[in-house]
């Protein structure tokens, strides 16, 4: 047993989940420097988006939702770093407690709902962060204000785009998580296509000379024809990308005893329970869009093992934030070291 599974089992399990984040990610931050001097990960670079990732792994959105920790958190070896949810406004999200462990699952449950300090906010310390001259891969992923109407979710999706694609290295809508009341409602086909569109739009508008990558963040309980035909919106709109997949709302075959995950009631559950789904939605995906759309890989992704079935689904990069609670600072740099040793076998 590592030392952090005896810290994680012992002390951590004890305390509050979103305390031990805040804790965590101030810690994470702190060590930046040092970090970055320290943790040596191999080369694999991945040309995709118009972009050279240094590897497939990168970091899921919902761990860094303000842009506070982007270079601490490559530091310790993710490839990229997608930000946010950031929404249009503000917001404290919903009341606590918000976050659940299941550990018997290594699995989380979240109902969040998009806390962050909102696009202008977020926009003004992004353009900070890129006066300095770092170069970690950005993506910004954005999602639809809670106080916004979902008949005005366009506008709201407008304004986030239009304050935070001057910063971006590629941009997400999500519009799969379930902790937004009417939030998934716009992952069908005649909803999310004039929102892929004024994002678009608007992206082009404040970026002329630099055509910002769009993708779009599905979740895995889209029936297998809802799946094919976001796959079908995203090439005959031109979306750069699909990332597959989001939280579920669904509580099957879970190892925690039923009375426990009956009293957290309600969010979006992550990690190791979602492998076999989220692995099967990409491998679709890849056979109906074809070698040309870029499709990322994120649930369920635990060991180098995850890692590489998830490639020979067909994801060009990959994502990671369950695992990354349960099994420490130290898995980047070990998922990276036996993905890169994988890919130069098979090569």
């Amino acid at each position: 047993m590592r030392p952090y599974d005896v810290v994680f089992d012992q002390v951590l399990t004890r305390v509050d989940p979103e305390r031990i984040h805040h804790a965590a990610f101030r810690a994470i931050r702190a060590a930046g420097p040092v970090t970055g001097r320290v943790v040596r990960v191999p080369s694999a670079p991945v040309r995709a988006l118009g972009l050279t990732f240094p590897h497939p792994l990168g970091l899921a959105a919902g761990f860094d939702k303000n842009a506070v920790g982007i270079d601490a958190l490559a530091a310790l070896g993710f490839g990229h770093v997608e930000i946010g949810t950031v929404t249009g406004e503000a917001q404290p999200g919903n009341p606590r407690p918000r976050l659940f462990r299941l550990t018997d699952d290594r699995a989380i449950v979240n109902r969040m709902g998009f806390n962050n300090d909102g696009a202008e906010v977020v926009a003004r310390r992004l353009a900070a962060w890129r006066a300095t001259g770092r170069s970690t891969i950005l993506g910004v992923n954005i999602g639809k204000s809670k106080v916004v109407p979902e008949d005005e979710a366009v506008r709201d999706y407008e304004k986030s785009a239009g304050l935070l694609a001057p910063h971006a290295d590629y941009l997400v809508v999500n519009v799969s998580s379930p902790n937004t009341p009417g939030l998934r409602n716009l992952q069908a086909v005649e909803k999310l296509e004039p929102i892929l569109a004024a994002v678009r739009r608007r992206a082009d508008e404040v970026r002329p000379d630099h055509r910002v990558p769009l993708l779009v963040k599905i979740a895995p309980d889209l029936s297998d024809d809802d799946v094919l035909a976001v796959a079908d919106l995203a090439l005959s709109s031109g979306l750069d990308g699909i990332i597959a997949t989001n939280t579920t709302t669904s509580r099957e075959g879970l190892a925690t005893p039923a009375e426990k995950v009956a009293a957290i009631g309600a969010g979006g559950l992550s990690g190791r329970p979602l492998t076999k789904r989220s692995e099967d939605v990409v491998r679709a995906l890849r056979t109906r869009v074809g070698p040309g759309l870029v499709l990322v890989g994120v649930g369920g992704i635990t060991t180098v093992d995850d890692a590489r079935r998830r490639l020979a689904a067909g994801a060009d990069l990959l994502q990671g934030y369950t695992a990354f609670v349960y099994e420490g600072p130290l898995w980047p740099q070990r998922m990276v070291t036996g993905i890169v040793r994988g890919l130069t076998t098979d090569g």
